[in-house]
């Protein structure tokens, strides 16, 4: 990360724990990584914050968590709203169906933790690590997740609409039926991804990497996907339907099918590609 997104990121972060209520917690919360404790044992009205701990459906609202270590903690149903965690450990945590509306995770390691049906709305996940981590059915509409890795993250029919998604790393990730609509994914890093039937209206997608992608099926009318690398993605069926695709390279494309009409392909690469049965603004082209 540049200089200046550091700078970004912990202004952030304080933003956020300046508004925060107080907690009877006797941890500390903390913006920035240097003045962070990290591993450090805390305890929340009676309850020991601690690798492997049984949370289950604990009120932890507004717990201020700054480095705990929650490694293989079972938080199921537990309620972490706005809670601060930046720089928590939480790898292979069981979150499911927990309510984590508006908490801050900036920095935090979530990597092979669950998340399935866990609600997320508006939190911050500005640079943390959600790697393998499986988020089936996950709600996290106008969440925060500038330069986060969901790399390998399951997130079937997850709720991602109007998040903030800008550089985030989806590679290989699993986003079948998952609704992204008017998301910023400018700069995402999407190779490989399965986006079977996703909702991707209206998103910026512009210089996205999307090779090797599956897009089949997907909704992509009026996304934006000016100089975006589609390279050997598959848009068989796709809807693109008065999308931007200015300077993007469909090279080796599966079209097959797909909605092309009110699209300007004038400046795409589409050396290669497969338009059979695909729908332009005159007609089905059969190359």
């Amino acid at each position: 990360m540049t200089n200046s997104g550091k700078l970004l990121s912990v202004l952030f972060v304080l933003a956020l724990s300046s508004c925060g209520s107080t907690s009877t917690t006797d941890d500390l919360s903390t913006a920035t990584e240097s003045s962070v404790v990290t591993g450090a044992v805390f305890n929340v009205n009676g309850l020991t914050i601690e690798p492997g701990a049984d949370l289950s459906y604990a009120n932890l609202t507004e717990a201020r968590l700054s480095g705990a270590s929650l490694a293989g903690a079972n938080l199921t149903g537990a309620n972490l709203g706005s809670a601060i965690l930046t720089y928590a450990d939480l790898t292979g945590a069981n979150l499911t169906s927990a309510m984590l509306n508006g908490a801050d995770f900036f920095n935090a390691n979530l990597t092979d933790a669950i998340l399935t049906g866990a609600k997320l709305i508006r939190a911050n996940l500005f640079d943390a690590i959600l790697s393998g981590a499986s988020m089936s059915g996950v709600n996290l509409s106008y969440a925060y997740l500038y330069g986060a890795d969901l790399s390998g993250a399951i997130l079937f029919e997850a709720d991602l609409s109007y998040a903030n998604l800008f550089e985030v790393n989806l590679s290989n990730a699993v986003l079948t039926n998952a609704n992204l609509f008017e998301a910023n994914l400018f700069g995402a890093n999407l190779e490989g991804a399965d986006l079977t039937d996703a909702d991707l209206s209206v998103a910026d997608l512009q210089g996205a990497r999307l090779s090797g992608a599956n897009l089949s099926g997907a909704d992509l009318n009026n996304a934006n996907l000016e100089g975006a690398n589609l390279v050997g993605a598959n848009l068989s069926m796709a809807l693109l339907q008065y999308a931007s695709l200015t300077g993007a390279n469909l090279s080796g494309a599966n079209l097959s099918g797909a909605n092309l009409s009110d699209v300007d392909l004038s400046d795409v690469d589409l050396t290669g590609a497969n338009l059979s049965g695909a729908r332009m603004q005159y007609g089905e082209i059969h190359p």
